[in-house]
């Protein structure tokens, strides 16, 4: 089995910084690519962006390069976001995925954790 959790969330006041990691554990052989998404209520989770096995980050479409950072420590199978000047819109449930291989078959699959709640408040 593969799991994906999602922690540093929380409540933080605008105008502040946060840091999210996710952190693969389980039957891992290999961990290609890995995403950050968000997701208020009632709309589709956006991706924040994606980083590869060799650190290289994609951001998403409208996302706010001066503010976000993402980036990832294979050694600790784990992706970190970086949020600063945080605002209010900034809040939603933020879902980290993952492409994994896993040893028993080494087929790869997409896994996602199961959210963690950020809350910024005015």
């Amino acid at each position: 089995q593969v799991h994906l959790m999602e922690s540093g969330g929380g409540l933080v006041q605008a105008g502040g910084s946060l840091t999210l990691s996710c952190t693969a554990s389980g039957n891992i052989f290999s961990i290609n690519t890995m995403a950050w998404y968000r997701q208020t209520p009632g709309n589709a989770r956006k991706m924040i962006g994606l980083v590869n096995y060799n650190g290289e980050a994609t951001y998403g479409d409208g996302m706010e390069r001066d503010r976000i950072l993402l980036s990832r420590d294979n050694r600790k199978k784990t992706l970190f976001l970086q949020m600063v000047r945080l605002k209010p819109e900034d809040t939603a449930i933020y879902y980290c995925a993952a492409a994994i291989v896993v040893q028993t078959t080494y087929e790869e699959d997409d896994y996602w954790g199961q959210g963690t709640q950020v809350t910024i408040s005015s």
